[in-house]
């Protein structure tokens, strides 16, 4: 695998860990592997086995097809995710502040 295809990749395996909020402590422990092996998934610096690849997708609930490509079959696509990949660009950029507000408001620390 290139080092682009692989790095890529794990961009991707971290941001739909983090969608579903899971550490990589966790996605290594229902997956049977070390945090270490993780770690470097997630950097790009290690090619994933098949039979890993098809464990960490049940564990990320995505197709091996977005994980190797980024691309998300219709039929895996939430109803909403439908629904707003057919907005305007400029309601979905609207949308998509209102959700980073909302993520900054239940992540920051109370006073």
């Amino acid at each position: 695998m290139s080092d682009s295809l692989l790095t890529d990749m794990g961009k991707r395996i971290a941001a739909r860990r983090k969608e579903l909020r899971l550490t990589q402590e966790i996605v290594a422990e229902r997956m049977g592997l070390s945090l270490q092996s993780v770690s470097c998934f997630e950097l790009g610096k290690k090619a994933i086995r098949p039979e890993n690849l098809v464990n960490l997708c049940r564990v990320l609930e995505v197709s091996p097809n977005y994980l190797l490509t980024g691309t998300r079959e219709p039929e895996t696509l939430t109803a909403l995710e439908r629904e707003l990949s057919q907005l305007p660009k400029d309601e979905y950029a609207l949308v998509e502040s209102l959700v980073h507000c909302l993520h900054r408001k239940t992540t920051e620390s109370p006073r």
